[in-house]
């Protein structure tokens, strides 16, 4: 099962995905396989004269990385019930029709990376599922059992109890440059079509999918990847997995050319603590942008061209206030690396643990400065999405959805940057909400006069007021710099 969301682009395309789910924990250590030239010969030391030589290293590449790939089948159990049309006029007048069971079905792909049975796919695939099932390169199908999920990245860790599985070596994303070929496997559309090799470049790096995940660093690339596809391998000339495969942007449904990857040092950090920890532990700076610099920012603030992020706000106590970042820095590189964007930044910031140190490089009054920070742990529920399932349900019964404020969003809204709550991303004009003047792009302060500071705050207030039997909601909305109230029945 698919759904469409909005690409990032703003042109009439679509992401797609599969669906997603919840998470278990499991304690066991694991060790990952590095390159090993018994498996696939490294670019650097094969020698390519003729095409018939470039040939046979792709072939030699697919042939050697493939039984890696397996095939991810879902189902999921409900009860449905069925009215009967022609109860009224034959049937008992409070006859509510029968009970039955509906069975979906969902389709994806996973790759083993380790020996001890660890498969990483994508949360969106095994998502809201009763049963997971695993069918390998030979044919054998076996049941999975479900390690950990983390919605945020949308990465998943599955177990399967089989001996000598084929893992895959595990490249360094970091090093993967535009242009670079690689290969997607995986099965697009139908079972039938599993272990489906696609080849390509690498388009562009460092792609944003906020309206996916809270956190992405994703890879972009024009090999072919469709439905199906997501939770397989991104494979590079070396035979290392280097990717993740997630999501498409597509006009048609199918394949455009224009595919995404989640990096394998994210995802193999995130599986890392999902299997030792059973959780997700993300760096922490402790503050917010004011916005990002691009060259006509550059030119108002008097620097030279430039790139990077203006710093909004600095949380007190937090560890950028305590390494000395002060509002309206200008953050410029982290650890030598420039900065791209604020997203990129992000997410940099959330892929490293606790207690890291990080450099960052800043301009001060017109003055270049170096800062050694060292990140704390995200405070709980900070930028973190409420379980998937519970706020799909909330979601249905609002009538309409929002999400975090971010620097982008800010910007867009003319925020301050001091400004709390959440952002109405989408909203049914049938709904309750709506008919009391609730519109897309108004913010959301208060619930139940309760201030909020992330969507999953936002969340957590409105199921404590349908756990209190509340018929009322009482929302405090942010509109054209104007704080009114607006309420509606649940």
């Amino acid at each position: 099962m698919n759904t469409t969301v909005k690409n990032i682009f703003g042109v009439a395309a679509a992401i797609l995905v599969l669906l997603g789910f919840n998470l278990a924990t499991d304690s066991n250590s694991v060790t990952f396989p590095t390159a090993d030239n018994d498996k696939v010969e490294s670019a650097e030391s094969r020698s390519v004269n003729t095409l018939q030589d470039f040939n046979d290293a792709i072939v030699d590449i697919a042939e050697k990385t493939n039984p890696s790939v397996v095939t991810i089948t879902t189902k999921r159990t409900e009860e449905v019930r069925v009215i009967n049309p022609f109860a009224q006029f034959f049937g008992n007048p409070g006859d509510q029709g029968e009970t039955r069971e509906r069975t979906q079905r969902g389709l994806g792909s996973g790759v083993i990376v380790s020996e001890e049975g660890y498969i990483l796919t994508n949360n969106h695939v095994i998502a809201e599922t009763d049963e997971i099932t695993v069918r390998m390169f030979n044919g054998n199908e076996v049941n999975a059992e479900l390690v950990g999920t983390d919605p945020q990245t949308d990465i998943a860790v599955l177990k399967v109890e089989v001996d000598d599985l084929p893992a895959v070596s595990m490249g360094d994303s970091d090093k993967l440059k535009v242009g670079s070929f690689v290969l997607a496997i995986g099965s697009p559309l139908d079972e039938s079509l599993a272990h489906t090799v696609s080849f390509g470049i690498v388009s562009a790096r460092g792609r944003s999918l906020n309206n996916l995940t809270a956190y992405g660093d994703y890879i972009q690339t024009d090999a072919a990847i469709n439905p199906g596809n997501s939770g397989g391998a991104l494979i590079d000339v070396n035979g290392n997995l280097v990717g993740i495969n997630s999501a498409i942007a597509s006009r048609s449904g199918g394949n455009d050319g224009i595919g995404f990857a989640i990096p394998v040092n994210l995802a193999k950090r995130i599986m890392t603590d999902l299997i030792e920890d059973g959780k997700v532990s993300r760096g922490y700076l402790g503050m917010y942008t004011g916005g990002e610099v691009d060259q006509t920012m550059a030119r108002a603030l008097g620097l030279d061209n430039v790139r990077g992020v203006i710093v909004g706000r600095v949380e007190e106590g937090g560890p950028a206030d305590k390494a000395g970042l002060q509002q309206q820095d200008v953050i410029v590189s982290l650890n030598g690396e420039q900065i791209r964007n604020w997203d990129a930044f992000r997410t940099e910031i959330a892929s490293k643990k606790p207690g890291d140190e990080i450099k960052l490089g800043i301009i001060r009054d017109g003055k270049d400065v170096e800062l050694t920070v060292t990140l704390g742990e995200r405070p709980e529920g900070e930028i973190a999405a409420a379980d998937p399932a519970q706020m799909e349900s909330m979601e249905d019964q609002l009538g309409f959805t929002v999400t975090g404020l971010d620097g982008t969003i800010r910007e867009q809204l003319n925020l301050d940057s001091d400004t709390e709550g959440v952002v109405v991303r989408s909203i049914s004009e049938g709904s309750t909400a709506y008919e009391r003047g609730l519109r897309r792009g108004d913010v959301i302060t208060r619930v139940k006069r309760k201030a909020i500071t992330s969507s999953s705050e936002f969340y957590e207030e409105v199921e404590k007021a349908i756990d209190a039997g509340d018929e009322v909601l009482l929302l405090t909305v942010l509109r054209n710099d104007i704080e009114q109230f607006i309420a509606f029945e649940l």
